[in-house]
């Protein structure tokens, strides 16, 4: 599909929510989008192969949790092709994002996207979660890849400060994950995500350590 075509797109689905985004962001959306469809036949960035599902799964699914996300240090946990971290990142210039993956040809694409969008408040870092130590705690983690919550908060206990927070990206309100960490943990948020033309249920939990 034409750059112009998927502009229009993504014009056409932003509307239907309460966010701005400037022509810019929008812009640069669609080109990180177009980045994968061309990576992808190389690396196997995503499963998703249409680039207008692409807008919907990839992007707007990561862009409307930026109204949930606090603090300026933000480290995407296991982030693939830089998901939700790429679109959070040129939604939130002022905001500066880590994004963490094993696998090399992830962060070599990210690398690549950093350098074609100019990302200069992006660091991509190849290593494994329980490995990763910055001396700079960050104030946020987030993450959509781990299996459980428990997972999540059991890998990455170490990277938040002590009023950092963890902020997961379910799709069904995962209740029994959330019984299995209420002794440590407790969830101060959660907030159900109406994603245009997404047929599926989307919840952001915000979580701090007890």
């Amino acid at each position: 599909m034409e750059r112009a075509k998927l502009l229009d797109y993504l014009d056409f689905l932003i509307a239907r929510t309460d966010l701005v985004v400037s022509v810019k962001q929008r812009e640069a959306l669609i080109d990180y989008v177009l980045l994968i469809n061309k990576w992808n036949k190389t690396y196997n960035l995503t499963a998703v192969r249409d680039v207008k599902e692409m807008v919907v799964k990839h992007i707007m699914d990561s862009i409307m949790v930026m109204p949930y996300l606090n603090g300026q240090q933000c480290i995407d946990v296991g982030t693939g092709p830089g998901l939700p971290g790429i679109p959070l990142a040129i939604m939130c210039p002022d905001k500066h994002f880590t994004l963490l993956d094993t696998l090399g040809k992830r962060v070599r694409f990210l690398n690549q996207v950093v350098y074609a969008l100019g990302l200069p408040n992006v660091t991509p870092v190849q290593a494994r979660v329980e490995d990763y130590t910055d001396n700079n705690e960050f104030d946020v983690v987030i993450s959509r890849a781990f299996a459980s919550l428990k997972d999540m908060l059991h890998w990455c206990a170490h990277l938040v400060h002590s009023s950092g927070e963890f902020l997961a990206l379910k799709g069904q309100y995962p209740i029994d994950e959330i019984n299995e960490c209420q002794s440590e943990y407790y969830v101060i948020s959660e907030y159900a995500l109406t994603i245009p033309n997404l047929n599926a249920d989307r919840h952001v939990l915000i979580i701090r350590p007890k």
